[in-house]
């Protein structure tokens, strides 16, 4: 059997029949997966080795067009695996991606090394450079971005180097790889097994059945089991009044990775130097400004400039707010001095002496149902006229994952919606959107998108009550969602989200605006046993309270990306070779800053940095401020236009969403707001406004 053929029953071997492409994740068992992948990259090596040794003179059909259908077999298998091993993991899946790690890294060496199809790339260029050659802007646009990736690949070193680069990109998919693996044991290994039912005053009833099922699950006849999240900071740190509980589940979070079997500082270290000595390698002095070069930003200079000028007023902010939470912590431990645990805990205290509102008061008219149904998808049809309808004749790859069709204002088939919200063992942490399947005119596909959250499991047949944080991440990650359903663009490699990462949480962050608006608020914020709005008096306290803790989210998320660009502007020289150096140089790092305020710690540090070491945004945490200086702006220009109106969304969706990545993401602002972006919207949302002459 050759290498590119598969057994007649592997699922992977030809489109799915199912609706929109979906894959059959009734007929697809692990085993099936690595022919799959191996046969994929022996499929697209052929095609693109026919691309290159076309005798004939290049052309966008028999260059750019054959790129963009070549791997299609790959393409399948690959995006259903990584799906697959972030949200539903098992020991098989994790030796597969061991295993093929440095065969996917060479693959793609094999792709953007050859000078023979680089040779045909640069020549359709240069073309188009002269004026000889006229293209369509989203040709033009994906004949510069292939072209630059070329470049960036390295395809013009010499021999050598391109050896040594080769054994570098292995070595970092390598990694990368292992320290998810390695986070997700410890994150799971570090959760918090409780005895006593006392130490739970204060936890919600239906967070403590969560709690308790977590435990079952795990194998714990009694007690309940505190999952962690992703970031430093645990939702249960806010409800639970014992203190010696808090202290626990804060150090069990801050110190994964940090010792033991899932150590995570030896991988991450290695990922530090070798991402610097590739940098360096490909002419950049170091990784931050290798990433930055290819993104909106341009510069590393650039990216320091915005969070260097935003640090100082958020850490001013933050201990303002923390002098209020240290005089609440005194009352109830008279000389103690306020912790870490201490902060989200009294910050509802806070809350809800001044405003007469908390969390745990929300939560009963926050379910998930309700939230998703009169909430997300309201907001997506008031805006562009979506509707939703689950489809339970669809199987996702777990369980738990809903399936919904979305159908356009005129009621043609848009594409399927793929919702997977609970916490469990085998997913990874965090919140994230990923595609099944890329829209694309010139393959007549379009998009399958899937949405991850990691709200706790409530027992069977009760309802999900969320936070509020969780209501945002919502909407936030049906923001991207979003991009990925409206996308309707020529070129695969263009369909939605296929944009600079320090672009790509610009609209997702436009989305979270539909939660606060008070229409749609008052639509889902309804009792989820009664029915009953939630009272208009607390809906406008909400509203009134938004700015709230904006000096604690912006130091914790700012300490977070100053560290990333601490760890990536490094040579590999510098970067530290024993593992008991990683907390030093954080600390170092977080000082020079100025962000080292002690309760409030970074939202991720180094040992669970999961983003910046196995997510694809090694220095690139700073996107989100970034993007958010587009998304505030975005906010106002819906507020000048009538806000929740569908002229709006079918204008957004027009000049931005539907065009992904088919030309220059900044142009596609400017097509909206006709400027370019101001910083003034953001500074006076996260009351940054002493930053604007800073």
């Amino acid at each position: 059997m050759q290498l590119t053929d598969l057994a007649a029953d592997n699922p992977f071997g030809t489109p799915s029949t199912l609706p929109y492409g979906l894959p059959d994740f009734t007929r697809i068992r692990e085993e099936h997966y690595r022919p799959a992948l191996l046969a994929g990259m022996a499929q697209q090596r052929a095609e693109i080795d026919a691309i290159a040794s076309d005798p004939a003179a290049p052309t966008v059909e028999n260059t750019l067009e054959a790129l963009e259908r070549s791997g299609r077999l790959l393409h399948r298998a690959v995006e259903a695996f990584y799906n697959q091993s972030s949200a539903d993991s098992s020991p098989g899946l994790d030796a597969i991606e061991e295993e093929l790690a440095p065969q996917f890294s060479a693959h793609l060496d094999a792709i953007y090394l050859d000078p023979r199809l680089f040779t045909r790339v640069a020549a359709l260029q240069a073309d188009v450079d002269s004026g000889a050659l006229e293209l369509e802007p989203d040709t033009a646009w994906l004949l510069h971005r292939t072209h630059t990736k070329f470049v960036r690949s390295g395809v013009g070193l010499d021999d050598a180097s391109q050896d040594r680069l080769r054994a570098l990109n292995a070595e970092i998919m390598s990694l990368e790889a292992e320290f998810g693996r390695l986070l997700l044991a410890a994150t799971n290994a570090a959760g918090v097994l409780v005895t006593d039912e006392h130490e739970l005053d204060g936890l919600p009833e239906d967070a403590r059945d969560a709690a308790a099922l977590a435990a079952r699950s795990r194998g714990h006849e009694q007690g309940w089991f505190l999952e962690l999240a992703l970031p430093t900071q645990q939702a249960p740190l806010a409800a639970l009044r014992d203190r010696g509980l808090r202290e626990r589940v804060f150090r069990a979070s801050a110190g994964r990775g940090a010792s033991g079997p899932h150590d995570t500082r030896a991988t991450l270290l290695s990922l530090a130097r070798t991402r610097a000595e590739r940098a360096q390698l490909l002419g950049y002095a170091h990784h931050a400004e290798y990433v930055a070069a290819d993104a909106t930003a341009k510069t590393a200079q650039a990216v320091s400039d915005i969070l260097e000028r935003l640090a100082p007023v958020a850490v001013a902010n933050a201990r303002t707010e923390g002098a209020d939470l240290a005089e609440a912590l005194g009352h109830d431990h008279p000389g103690a001095r306020l912790e870490p645990w201490d902060w989200q805990f009294y910050a509802e205290q806070v809350k809800k002496e001044r405003r007469s509102l908390d969390d745990a008061i929300l939560r009963p008219y926050l379910e998930l149902e309700r939230v998703l149904a009169d909430g997300v998808f309201r907001a997506a049809n008031e805006l562009y006229g979506l509707t939703f309808a689950e489809r339970h004749d669809l199987v996702g790859y777990h369980p738990d994952v809903r399936v919904f069709e979305v159908f356009d204002a005129d009621g043609s088939e848009l594409g399927l919606f793929l919702g997977d919200f609970w916490t469990r063992e085998s997913k990874r942490g965090g919140a994230w959107m990923n595609n099944l399947v890329d829209q694309s005119t010139l393959l007549d596909e379009r998009p399958v998108v899937v949405n991850n959250l990691n709200a706790p499991k409530p027992p069977e047949g009760e309802p999900t009550l969320l936070t509020w944080d969780l209501v945002i991440t919502l909407f936030h990650e049906f923001g991207h969602a979003i991009h990925g359903l409206l996308s309707a663009v020529r070129w695969p490699s263009q369909s939605g989200t296929a944009v600079p990462r320090d672009f790509v949480e610009y609209p997702s962050q436009v989305n979270e605006m539909w939660a606060w608006d008070p229409s749609i608020l008052r639509a889902f914020a309804r009792h989820h046993e009664t029915g009953e709005p939630m009272p208009s008096e607390w809906v406008d306290t909400l509203l009134a309270a938004r700015q709230d803790g904006e000096g604690f989210a912006t130091t914790e998320y700012l300490a977070a990306a100053l560290l990333d660009q601490a760890w990536y502007r490094l040579s590999p020289d510098e970067v530290p070779t024993d593992v008991d150096e990683v907390e030093a140089f954080e600390a170092a790092a977080l000082r020079r800053a100025g962000v080292d305020y002690a309760p409030v710690p970074p939202r991720y540090r180094t040992t669970y940095f999961n983003h910046i070491f196995a997510s694809g945004y090694s220095a690139g945490y700073y996107s989100y401020i970034w993007s958010e200086v587009l998304d505030a702006d975005t906010v106002e220009w819906f507020r000048e236009n009538g806000g929740l109106d569908r002229a709006n969304g079918d204008t957004f969706r027009a000049r931005l969403l539907s065009r992904g990545g088919s030309l220059d993401p900044m142009q596609a602002f400017r097509d909206l707001r006709g400027r370019d972006p101001l910083i003034d919207p953001l500074l006076a949302r996260r009351g940054l406004t002493g930053a604007a002459t800073a």
